[in-house]
């Protein structure tokens, strides 16, 4: 992986229409394209790591110019990928969003993200998602092989609420078939154990060069699902809407049925 410094014009992203999965206002991504390299994200089709290097003095400026609100930290790019121990791009935000006074939302699959939980205690309304599509490390190794395994994962959520830091799942994306209702059930179960506060949940979408890699690694890994995710997703990138209606049913009920919230 190649590591190379970009300065950039502007940082913060606006959220023009109500964000009703993440519930924020803006998204900043300390890196542009990431290293953990999970193959059902596009966001890792690039070997090249950009590092925004005036990322403090820029942001500072930007947040003068807006009323408070609640950023999105990692919206594309995970803010905890290996570039963050080097780099503390990602500490630095928050060092700069707690000055500011803003709040903000981290997504990322990584337990670096406790490495900053002296700042995140200190940020008004803070949120952390972290990230978990299956708790089976054999599907896990294959589809994120750079990133923590489950366990730890889980662990980062109880480590995150016992220093009062508002934390939850995110099960995106859902890979039909391979993730069923009872590894859903599984996840969310383990997850209200270590005190996670809510699920959010989102189909696997599929979009240009991405759709030919996935179904590679069906081909590789899951040949028998081939066919069934050719029929599932039928010359689209988003799956069939009765599916995604019929999955959303039963991932509601099963948050209703573990009494956790299903929304921020």
């Amino acid at each position: 992986m190649q590591y190379k410094t970009i300065n950039q014009d502007f940082l913060l992203n606006k959220i023009t229409s109500t964000d009703r999965l993440f519930a924020g206002d803006y998204t900043i991504d300390p890196y542009q394209n990431c290293e953990f390299g999970c193959l059902y994200c596009d966001s890792s089709l690039d070997k090249t790591i950009y590092v925004k290097s005036n990322i403090d003095y820029l942001l500072s400026k930007q947040l003068k110019k807006i009323e408070k609100s609640t950023i999105i930290i990692g919206s594309v790019h995970d803010p905890y990928q290996k570039a963050e121990e080097k780099f503390m791009l990602t500490r630095n935000i928050l060092k700069t969003i707690k000055k500011h006074g803003f709040s903000c939302h981290i997504l990322t699959k990584s337990d670096l993200v406790l490495r900053d939980v002296d700042v995140l205690s200190e940020i008004n309304d803070c949120m952390v998602t972290i990230s978990i599509t299956s708790l089976d490390d054999s599907i896990v190794s294959i589809f994120e092989k750079n990133v923590p395994f489950p366990n730890r994962r889980l662990q980062t959520i109880e480590k995150l609420s016992k220093n009062g830091i508002k934390a939850g799942i995110a099960i995106i994306p859902i890979l039909p078939f391979i993730v069923d209702n009872k590894s859903l059930e599984e996840i969310i179960k383990e997850s209200c154990k270590k005190k996670a506060q809510y699920v959010l949940y989102k189909n696997l979408e599929l979009k240009g060069d991405q759709k030919n890699i996935f179904f590679n690694v069906l081909k590789n890994f899951y040949p028998d699902l081939v066919n069934k995710y050719e029929e599932l997703y039928n010359d689209s990138y988003m799956p069939k809407k009765t599916f995604v209606k019929n999955l959303n049913k039963d991932l509601y009920n099963l948050c209703k049925k573990y009494k956790i919230k299903n929304k921020i």
